[in-house]
């Protein structure tokens, strides 16, 4: 059974994470203080990032960002492309795998065919380099870029999971912090993600509370809107779950860090629901593969369906070890970012009015 992502906390780690915390305020120090330099673009940076380890939302926000851009501007995306192949910098092409530019951009890369995607785990030497390759861009969205300082974007936000609160955590390795909740300070905005549609109005305030933001910074809240899952494989063909009935089962496959909520949106449901769920940027073995087809047979009714991600998609895709029974069977389910409070516009608008106002060109 899949449970959520509630902040646990590995008591006899705490030693080590204070160890960690020295060397990460030191480090945040020698930028505060000039001994080590962030860089400045005229190009418009926004940085999507987190305080935590993976599991916050970060990829729908960026797409969020990239439909809120696209009519106007011509949008980059720059990653460290987590778990790829490759080294260096790469600028993303119509033929590029998961295994050569990573899951995330990948995904971006088959949604918004019309979008610079590239990697680099050096974000200064990327943002130069894509610049120089793509001159006509207008704005740079850096995906999981709060730690890495060496770049200063023109907006900076941060995404806290609902589930997984930063005010309840504590620092790796004992927790889930990549730094102390101190550093809350260098954003712009604060984005809660995986909130319920039903959260109560003195939820939003207890949050706002315990985040204590500054002034000068915004706070919204946001959730995820699941649409009808499409076939995976084969002629295009779009899944209704709410047609299905209990004659009918549902098995869902992940390798991301929270697959909970998704889990949970499933079970509404009235088909019959089970979930396999492995590690985040899992590739799949021909074990797993075997476990997933076992599973599958064991499930009752008539009509059955493997449920999985648009991260997944592109490691199951690419698996060598897939039946094309099993193939048939394949659907993954794509996600949308909303905002609650009726926040969409707000949050749009004060985006596109802060990049339209701040350009760092027009400041030199």
């Amino acid at each position: 059974m899949l449970e959520e992502n509630h902040v646990k906390i590995i008591t006899a780690l705490t030693p080590l994470s204070l160890l960690y915390g020295v060397g990460v305020s030191i480090r945040n120090k020698l930028f505060d203080w000039g001994i080590l330099s962030s860089e400045e673009f005229d190009i418009p940076v926004i940085s999507v990032g987190n305080l935590t380890v993976g599991g916050t939302g970060k990829t729908p926000h960026i797409e969020y960002l990239i439909r809120l851009f696209s009519e106007k501007y011509r949008v980059a995306v720059l990653s460290r492309g987590y778990k790829r192949k490759t080294k260096g910098f790469i600028l993303a092409h119509n033929n590029s795998t998961s295994a050569e530019i990573g899951d995330e951009p990948y995904q971006i890369l088959k949604k918004f065919p019309n979008v610079v995607i590239a990697v680099d785990t050096d974000r200064r030497r990327g943002i130069r380099k894509l610049t120089e390759l793509e001159p006509a861009i207008d704005v740079v969205l850096l995906d999981d870029a709060f730690q890495h300082r060496y770049v200063s974007p023109l907006i900076s936000i941060i995404l806290t999971d609902h589930h997984r609160p930063i005010y309840d955590d504590k620092l790796l390795p004992a927790g889930k912090l990549r730094e102390p909740i101190s550093s809350l300070y260098r954003a712009n905005i604060v984005i809660v993600t995986k909130c319920p549609e039903d959260i109560k109005p003195i939820d939003f305030r207890i949050i706002s509370r315990k985040l204590n933001l500054y002034p000068y910074q915004d706070l919204y809240f946001s959730h995820f809107t699941y649409t009808l899952p499409k076939k995976m494989f084969g002629e295009e063909e779009e899944l209704s779950l709410s047609s299905l009935t209990g004659d009918d089962s549902l098995l869902l496959v992940t390798g991301i860090a929270n697959p909970a909520s998704l889990y949970q949106y499933i079970k509404n449901f009235p088909a019959h629901s089970e979930a396999i769920s492995f590690p985040d940027h899992h590739n799949f073995t021909l074990k797993d593969i075997k476990t997933i087809e076992n599973k599958f047979k064991t499930l009752p009714g008539k009509n059955k369906y493997i449920i999985t991600t648009e991260k997944d998609t592109a490691r199951l895709c690419s698996s060598p070890f897939l039946s094309e029974e099993l193939k048939s069977h394949f659907y993954n389910i794509p996600i949308s970012v909303d905002f609650l409070q009726n926040a969409n516009t707000v949050f749009s608008k004060k985006i596109i009015e802060t990049v339209q106002k701040n350009r760092r060109s027009k400041k030199k």
